[in-house]
């Protein structure tokens, strides 16, 4: 029951590379199965692919959504106010929660403190809603505190861990 397997071995000196494919051997059929007429002319191979997606112009964004004008100008004035006890701006610091604009003007603002005991609890709200009335564009502006969810370190952007020295 023992059976024996040899493996045959053989020897070359060398081997002949396989033809590489070429993208006009895709597009022209082979002579053998064409039938006998006139040269079709071939069709001209465009060198980008991406032309068209290249060429195409960015939409513009509308005025209040992220990324339009009016929005970012919102968000500027936000990082213009600043908390009284940390050299950080209150974007910043992750302490705006969302932005919403309406199409004619109306400004909305959902923000946290750093804690409901904050000593600018009062007047922080004021402010903003301020700052963010002030904007060209903003007819009216509303400031709405919202404790959940509660606001920690993980909120601030980098700059801010890095002004405070988190990172």
């Amino acid at each position: 029951m023992n059976e024996e397997r040899k493996i045959m071995v053989e020897e070359v000196d060398a081997v002949e590379a396989p033809p590489r494919a070429r993208v006009g051997d895709a597009v022209a059929a082979p002579a053998e199965a064409q039938p006998a007429q006139a040269e079709a002319p071939q069709p001209e191979r465009q060198r980008d692919y991406l032309s068209g997606f290249l060429s195409q112009k960015p939409q513009a964004q509308p005025a209040g959504e992220p990324g339009g004008e009016l929005y970012d100008a919102v968000i500027e004035a936000l990082k213009e106010i600043y908390d009284p006890e940390i050299p950080v701006n209150i974007y910043d610091l992750g302490l705006i929660y969302g932005v919403d604009i309406t199409a004619d003007g109306h400004a909305a603002v959902q923000m946290t403190l750093t804690t409901p005991h904050c000593p600018v609890a009062e007047s922080m709200p004021g402010e903003v809603e301020l700052r963010v009335g002030s904007v060209p564009g903003i007819g009216h502006a509303e400031v709405n505190l919202v404790w959940d969810p509660p606001w920690d370190p993980q909120k601030m952007t980098d700059d801010a861990k890095l002004e405070l020295g988190m990172l």
